[in-house]
C-alpha cells in the first residue's frame, strides 16, 4: 500500500513514521483565545482549502517542509514551553495532523487546535483544546461552517467569530442563539483587523448583553502583521 503524502512511511521511532507540511515552527505570546498573553510554540502546517477575505496567513496555502513528528517535537522542545498552538493555515487538511496533537500532549504540552471548522473535528484527541473558527458571511466561507462540530465540543474547548461588520455581528448573535453556543464553551467575538473598530464592537455586545468574551489580537497590537509572531 503506497503511503498518503502527509502520512509517508519510513524507519525509525513511531514519530518519524509520520511526515508533515510544515510552514513554520516558532515562539512568541498567544495572541487569541483564553491562553491570549501566555508565551507559546507555534506550529503553523501548511495547506488551506479555504479562502477567506480576511486571511493573513496567505503565505501558509503553499510551499512549507516536510518534517517528521519526532523533528517537530524537538523544535517545540527547543523553546521549553508548557503551551503548544498547532495552527495554520488549515491544519486539520493534513490527517496527520491527529498523529502530532496526541504526540505533543504525550510529550506534556497544554496544547490548543485552531480550525475553521470546515472539517470533522471528532478524532482529536480529547486532551486537546479546540478553538473553531465559525466562518462568518463576511469571511465569504460561511458555507462551509460544519455545525455538527459543535456537537464536539466541551467546556475546554472555543467557538470563535471573526467579524468584519454589524451584520456579521448580528449574524454571530443570531448563530450564538440559534445553536446554544455559550451553553457548550467559551465564546469569542474578535473584530477583523482594520476591518471593524474594537470599540464599536465592544459597544454592541454590552448593548445586547451577550454571554461572550471579546478580544483583540494582541500580536497585531504589538507587532502589526509581522509573519511568525
Amino acid at each position: 500500500m503506497s503511503a498518503r503524502p502527509d502520512a509517508v512511511e519510513a524507519p525509525g521511532s513511531p514519530g518519524a513514521a509520520v511526515r508533515l507540511r510544515i510552514t513554520e515552527i516558532f515562539f512568541s505570546l498567544q495572541g487569541e483565545t483564553s491562553r491570549v498573553g501566555l508565551p507559546t510554540a507555534f506550529v503553523r502546517l501548511t495547506g488551506c482549502p479555504l479562502r477567506c477575505g480576511y486571511c493573513d496567513t496567505a503565505y501558509a496555502f503553499h510551499g512549507g517542509r516536510m518534517m517528521d513528528i519526532d523533528a517537530v517535537l524537538a523544535e517545540v522542545a527547543a523553546f521549553d514551553a508548557h503551551w503548544v498552538t498547532v495552527t495554520g493555515g488549515e491544519p486539520l487538511a493534513q490527517r496527520a495532523c491527529h498523529d502530532l496533537l496526541r504526540a505533543l500532549c504525550d510529550a506534556g504540552r497544554s496544547v490548543s487546535l485552531e480550525t475553521s471548522g470546515a472539517i470533522d473535528i471528532s478524532a482529536v484527541d480529547p486532551r486537546v483544546s479546540t478553538i473553531l473558527d465559525i466562518k462568518t458571511p463576511g469571511s465569504g466561507e460561511a458555507a462551509r461552517n460544519l455545525w455538527q462540530n459543535l456537537d464536539r465540543l466541551d467546556r475546554q474547548d472555543e467557538v470563535k467569530f471573526v467579524l468584519c461588520s454589524e451584520a456579521d455581528y448580528e449574524w454571530a448573535r443570531d448563530m450564538l442563539e440559534t445553536h446554544a453556543i455559550a451553553a457548550r464553551c467559551p465564546v469569542l467575538f474578535s473584530p477583523s483587523f482594520q476591518q471593524l473598530p474594537a470599540a464599536r464592537l465592544a459597544e454592541w455586545i454590552l448593548r445586547d448583553r451577550l454571554p461572550v468574551r471579546m478580544q483583540v489580537q494582541l500580536h497585531k497590537q504589538l507587532w502589526g502583521e509581522a509573519q511568525g509572531r
